[in-house]
């Protein structure tokens, strides 16, 4: 009944009276002192929300429970046609933007410095099957709170695929790397990359939110990117960040780890072109060692092949 927009208390009150049978609100308000029960006042309250939208009636001074189905059938109604309305309207209105302003259809700037989060929850809220973000990370500084972006929990919680490149940065901020494996913890993939350039959150393939903060801090911007050429391009880039970056690393171990002496060593004969044959002899070990501790070290970078391990082995310095 909450996702309604009722309070709990109004919940807990409809669901006194279906059990409990018609009752008096002094009957509701002898009960036990908060915490263990609301204020008489929230009661009050709560009674007028149900009353409003027909859950519960009035008479002779008691309260009844009414039948749920045709008074949530008749809001779920109302909702719809206004939800109906507001996308006609956001059609309509739109039209008349693009017809006494200069811009592409596709593209819409949204002036979020009042509200930086609101337009990002849009894409929590609506996806359907997945959210593609980049992240640059913490940014400014000061006593600023750091939180995981409101719905995306919710998403998560309720099936949506998420696949997040961090930047770097988050791995030197205890606080955003712990909300950064939370997400994790919900089922997030997660990523980082040195230098992510720009914030965007990508809503299935329908649209993309590129988020960005003027240089002198003095307000916030959003651009709503819509089907077009400009998504699928943004879409590209993310791809190929995703492609590059590293598994955001479990607790207790770093993307920058430094390798040991013995996986350093391997790595420069890689690098030098020598066979695993040739490395197993090398080194004093079995082929197959020499297989597995490259697995790892692959593991370790998100390298699908021994070229990308090459490449992000001296992204890390370790070559």
């Amino acid at each position: 009944m909450q996702a309604l927009g009722l309070s709990a208390t109004a919940e807990a009150v409809y669901l006194t009276l279906v059990e409990r049978g018609p009752r008096t609100l002094a009957e509701l308000t002898d009960r036990p002192a908060p915490p263990a029960g609301p204020p008489a006042d929230d009661l009050t309250d709560a009674v007028d929300e149900l009353s409003d939208i027909g859950l519960v009636s009035r008479r002779n001074g008691r309260l009844t429970a009414q039948p749920p189905r045709a008074v949530l059938e008749a809001v779920a109604e109302r909702r719809a046609r206004q939800a109906r309305i507001a996308y006609e309207s956001a059609t309509t209105l739109s039209q008349f933007w693009l017809d006494h302003t200069a811009g592409s259809s596709y593209v819409e700037v949204v002036d979020t410095s009042g509200r930086p989060k609101a337009v990002q929850l849009r894409v929590h809220n609506e996806a359907v099957e997945q959210v593609r973000a980049l992240s640059i990370g913490p940014v400014g500084g000061g006593d600023r709170v750091l939180e995981v972006g409101p719905g995306t929990l919710d998403a998560l919680d309720r099936g949506i695929a998420y696949r997040v490149v961090y930047s770097a940065n988050i791995l030197q901020d205890p606080k955003a790397l712990e909300l950064a494996r939370d997400c994790v913890a919900h089922g997030e993939q997660a990523r980082v990359f040195p230098d992510v350039a720009l914030n965007v959150l990508v809503c299935d393939d329908r649209f993309a939110v590129v988020s960005v903060t003027a240089p002198d801090r003095s307000g916030h911007h959003s651009i709503i990117v819509q089907p077009s050429g400009l998504l699928d391009g943004v879409i590209g880039v993310f791809e190929s960040y995703w492609r590059i970056a590293v598994p955001l690393p479990p607790a207790g171990e770093t993307a920058g780890s430094e390798a040991t002496p013995e996986g350093r060593q391997l790595l420069s004969y890689l690098s030098a072109g020598l066979t695993d044959e040739s490395i197993a002899r090398e080194l004093g070990v079995s082929e197959r060692t020499v297989a597995r501790r490259i697995a790892r070290l692959q593991e370790m970078l998100g390298a699908k092949t021994r070229f990308q391990l090459g490449v992000q082995a001296n992204r890390h310095g370790w070559l």
